[in-house]
């Protein structure tokens, strides 16, 4: 169940309400400049198409940062001849975009622009890529991101500084801050502490394999949190029930935690330590048993009480962590990029999401084909898929086995640096749930944002 950006109870970063709403608009700009190539892109089209562009074949989509199921497919360009090329067209959100991905894997400015250039629009008729390049668009897109690039330095409520930059969500994209907070915070501190988003299966495969062979990183451990709630939850207990204790559900529930313990210390080779974040209703008994079953695999577990006590209740955890840090690491990826695209698909399905391979529709077997044609079968792979199970299932809770990962397209973000396989039913453009937060957010007579969370 996702929660705002900015944490909660006395370990947020401030100022809670900008972070999660407009903050300095780095968001607007993204989609500014995202929308600015696909506008580029049809007017190229409606103004005599010289690059030949297949309208059918256009892969570039507009973005907006809201959940909007209405306008995943849409048709537009009608009305006329005056009002552009009717074609089938859509909308993606935001955090999916590739211009995102891009802004969060540059190095430099001027790396941004040659990224921005190399993002591929579609195909011509004779099946060439069309990039942002062709279309002369990075200049004029660097320039709408030139600001937003500089990484935003906010502070926890007690003092501690802290970057919050981009937010390409693990589920359908990279899930990482961008690069050039991660090395500011490299250079500016003594110990730097990133989030990767959602699940370790999504987040942490994606800043390992992805981020990490980008930006030449290497780290020195891996913090898992979990909760004894969202463990029973996965043991099979209801939601009403997660505060009552349940040690069969918990029991039922620790291979999915077990396994994400596993993927860091024996997949990757990272010293590990799993943070458990407490709530009141959990019981002396429950905290044992994972306890014991981490321990088992020679990982220790820090209670953590952050929300509650602030920095005082993340003490324990901090000295771990820092313990870690001085053990031997034998850090490795879990694919080698040169393997081709479908070795990698089932690796990753094997190695992290213990699944028995992977299933191409169609499409997704003629685009593998054409991208090692062009030259892209030796990038990484970035998976969408959801957050909620091992598999792309999200109602196979726990350590699921025998099962199989459906991949149903597969495109290249050529900026970005990587491959997007979708899986399952994930959409780049997610819908508002049956009561959407808005409805619950409002603004008092001195201009304070309540209902935020």
């Amino acid at each position: 169940m996702k929660g705002g950006a900015a944490g909660g109870g006395y370990a947020q970063v401030i100022p809670m309400e900008d972070i999660n709403l407009h903050f300095t608009g780095d968001f607007q700009a993204i989609s500014a400049a995202n929308n600015l190539l696909a506008a580029l892109l049809d007017n190229h089209i409606y103004q005599g198409n010289a690059l030949n562009i297949d309208p059918r074949r256009i892969t570039w989509r507009r973005v907006m940062d809201m959940n909007d199921r209405q306008l995943r497919f849409i048709t537009d360009g009608l009305g006329g001849h005056v009002n552009g090329v009717p074609r089938e067209d859509g909308f993606d959100i935001t955090v999916a975009s590739e211009v995102m991905a891009v802004f969060c894997l540059s190095a430099s400015l001027s790396d941004m622009k040659a990224r921005l250039g190399r993002i591929i629009v579609g195909y011509t008729y004779d099946e060439k890529p069309v990039t942002a390049a062709d279309l002369h668009a990075e200049g004029a897109m660097t320039a709408l991101l030139k600001d937003a690039l500089k990484p935003n330095l906010v502070q926890t409520l007690e003092g501690t500084p802290a970057f919050v930059h981009g937010g390409p969500f693990a589920n359908i994209a990279h899930g990482c801050n961008s690069l050039m907070a991660t090395r500011m915070a490299l250079k500016l501190s003594e110990y730097a502490i990133t989030e990767a988003g959602f699940g370790a299966d999504l987040g942490a495969e994606k800043f390992l394999n992805i981020k990490c062979r980008i930006g030449g990183l290497r780290p020195s451990a891996a913090v898992i949190v979990a909760s004894i709630r969202a463990l029973k939850h996965h043991g099979g207990a209801a939601k009403a029930d997660l505060g009552n204790e349940n040690l069969e559900a918990l029991e039922k529930g620790l291979p999915n935690l077990l396994q994400h313990v596993e993927n860091t210390t024996k997949v990757y080779g990272l010293p590990s330590v799993v943070a458990i974040n407490v709530f009141p209703t959990d019981t002396e008994a429950e905290l044992r048993l994972v306890e014991d079953r981490c321990k088992a695999l020679g990982v220790n577990v820090a209670v953590s009480e952050v929300w509650a006590r602030g920095g005082e209740g993340g003490k324990a955890l901090a000295e771990e962590v820092v313990r870690l840090c001085e053990q031997p690491g034998n850090f490795s990826f879990s694919y080698d990029t040169e393997s081709p695209i479908m070795e990698k698909l089932n690796t990753i399905a094997a190695r992290i999401y213990h699944a028995d391979g992977v299933q191409l529709a169609d499409n997704a077997a003629r685009q593998i084909r054409q991208l090692e044609n062009l030259g892209f079968g030796n990038l990484p792979i970035c998976m969408a898929k959801t957050q909620y199970s091992f598999s792309d299932d999200p109602k196979k809770l726990g350590a699921p086995r025998n099962f199989t990962i459906t991949v149903r397209n597969i495109k290249v973000s050529a900026g970005a640096g990587f491959l997007v396989a979708l899986t399952g039913d994930m959409m780049t453009m997610p819908g508002l749930p049956k009561v959407p937060a808005a409805e619950k957010i409002d603004v008092d007579e001195n201009g304070k944002i309540i209902g935020l969370f």
